[in-house]
């Protein structure tokens, strides 16, 4: 089966190649037969109800040298293509909502999303965690300072960070005995008017905060551990961690069965656990990462497993029309 499949991602010429999980998509949707259009969000616009774009036909290769091959922009209905990733990173801004609302549109016009545009916006990636608390760590969600001063004084060491961070950036963490807990709280609070996450420190850290990737509800068989640099807490490859690509724990496969239900319902095809320790720290639905050093190790070709949920999904809903 070919599919017009559209990715709508950050500037292509940008990325960097050995380590890009779009572009691994990208040739795996390429090696499949299927034909690709280039997008970036301000691409994207509605003329009265229908989605529409200015997007570029795409060719991508496996050459570190040459990646990318852009064709000249035409302007196309979205609902025109079989499937649309969206593979913008984070922040999280009103901007990136604003694409979202589009891609609805495009989804009721007969695209696929992947992922869904309004679970996007509905899974804050660290607070949509917490609807499975039997996976997660002590935590709390406040702006109060007291109510976290209070979480911190009763776990004596804890993780505090902001919701809409990636990468790692606003993490700290506060022991029993720190004494910039309060200044802490007041730059990330911005004095207790931004909501905040307080997780208790997992000490597993040191082995590593384990991506575990889940393709249409089946998790991968592999995870990538991020392992902290020397006199790090964070283990995000963006903070200097090191990736150790190993094989799930039970606990592990019993953390993505509690989840897995859920993603499906939600159309989240692609999506990324963090997992530490025995604990589910966080569910990321907006651009998961870490498919090309899995796969370097274990040969696991998540890209191909994905176009092929997509092309399940595609002759799924086409067989309904």
């Amino acid at each position: 089966m070919s599919l017009k499949i559209g990715v709508v991602m950050d500037p292509i010429a940008s990325i960097t190649y050995y380590k890009d999980t779009t572009l691994a998509l990208l040739l795996a949707a390429r090696e499949c037969g299927h034909e690709l259009y280039y997008m970036e969000p301000t691409d994207l616009y509605l003329s009265r109800d229908q989605a529409r774009a200015f997007a570029r036909p795409l060719e991508v290769f496996e050459d570190a040298d040459k990646w990318h091959e852009l064709g000249a922009p035409s302007d196309i209905a979205l609902g025109e293509l079989d499937a649309i990733l969206m593979r913008k990173d984070p922040p999280f801004d009103t901007d990136y909502i604003y694409s979202t609302y589009i891609l609805e549109a495009a989804q009721r016009q007969g695209a696929l999303i992947v992922n869904d545009p309004a679970s996007l916006r509905d899974c804050n990636e660290k607070i949509f965690a917490t609807q499975f608390p039997q996976c997660c760590p002590p935590m709390i969600v406040s702006a109060r300072m007291d109510q976290l001063k209070s979480f911190h004084k009763d776990h004596k060491d804890v993780i505090f960070k902001p919701l809409d961070g990636m990468g790692g950036s606003g993490i700290f963490r506060c022991r029993a005995d720190d004494p910039n807990v309060g200044s802490i709280l007041e730059t990330l609070t911005e004095q207790g008017r931004h909501l905040i996450m307080a997780q208790k420190f997992i000490p597993e850290i040191s082995n590593g905060d384990k991506r575990i990737l889940v393709v249409a509800g089946e998790a991968i068989p592999y995870a990538l551990a991020r392992i902290p640099a020397e006199g790090e807490t964070r283990g995000n490859l963006a903070a200097g961690g090191r990736g150790q690509p190993q094989p799930l724990t039970e606990r592990d496969q019993w953390i993505v069965s509690q989840v897995a239900q859920q993603l499906v319902e939600r159309g989240l095809l692609f999506v990324g656990l963090d997992v530490i320790g025995d604990y589910l720290t966080e569910i990321n639905v907006t651009s998961p990462t870490c498919v090309r050093e899995i796969d370097r190790a274990y040969d696991t070709q998540i890209g191909a497993k994905l176009m092929q949920a997509v092309e399940n999904q595609v002759s799924s809903r086409a067989a309904k029309v």
